[in-house]
């Protein structure tokens, strides 16, 4: 039996994830904030030490696999917390997970979004995050802004550090990919289509399949990148967004 860890397992493309990987006989550790195995508050570096320190107890032996599913939308109006959540909630427990997957030479897929790539992201708050690693005064900042910036920043920031940190993962046995969603049946979605801020505009973004993907579309990525199929993937970022990004920039891959 293999044993993952994931957060944001509860709900949507996460909860699909772990169920299609306990379907099949595997052994799934979530951590959430809520009524799971690990119940952790990933905006807060207190939460992020509970929950590594929790997963290191729960598989002593090693994780054959991780993903970092958990995050909050652009449409929550606590923009320092989607930046907290949203990277360095998901930096934190992915490199305090890292030498639980060293030991198996396991895989890590971290969710990032289709966002991360929408023209006119704010410079300042992505630097903030990778470059300079300050929490307290990207916090500050993103107070300043808006969701979308808020979100799409951290998206940003945290597809860059998949990418930045691939290599070196690789060198530990470690593959370290990305899956980049976009508008994806989930409470998340809803919440943001019925936002006066937000749905409009997507309820007119271009989605070339004609539809909304299926949390469990999402989740085949996720485990796809996780499994032996894909090998030969590192740094990689898959994007299960329906053609939106394709749409947006054809000659950028």
């Amino acid at each position: 039996m293999r044993i993952y860890a994931i957060t944001g397992g509860s709900n949507g493309m996460g909860a699909a994830a772990k169920k299609m990987i306990e379907d099949r006989g595997d052994k799934v550790i979530n951590v959430d904030i809520e009524g799971t195995d690990i119940i952790a508050d990933l905006g807060t570096k207190e939460g992020r030490a509970k929950a590594i320190d929790e997963i290191w107890k729960a598989a002593p032996d090693g994780l054959d696999g991780f993903m970092a599913v958990a995050g909050v939308g652009p449409y929550s109006p606590d923009y320092p917390l989607i930046t907290s959540v949203n990277y360095f909630g998901a930096k934190a427990v992915a490199e305090g997970v890292k030498g639980l997957l060293r030991m198996k030479k396991g895989s890590a897929v971290i969710v990032t979004s289709n966002s991360s790539v929408m023209p006119n992201i704010n410079k300042n708050i992505v630097k903030l995050m990778l470059e300079d690693d300050d929490e307290g005064k990207t916090r500050e900042f993103a107070a300043t802004l808006d969701g979308f910036n808020a979100y799409a920043g951290s998206k940003l920031a945290l597809t860059r550090w998949v990418r930045r940190s691939a290599p070196a993962w690789a060198k530990d046995g470690i593959r370290l990919n990305a899956v980049a969603p976009g508008m994806t049946k989930t409470a998340m979605l809803e919440e943001a289509l019925n936002s006066e801020l937000f749905g409009k505009s997507l309820r007119n973004l271009e989605m070339p399949i004609g539809r909304y993907a299926e949390p469990e579309e999402v989740a085949e990525c996720i485990l796809f990148l996780l499994s032996k199929k894909a090998s030969a993937c590192c740094g990689a970022v898959l994007f299960a967004d329906g053609g939106t990004d394709v749409t947006f920039r054809p000659d950028s891959y």
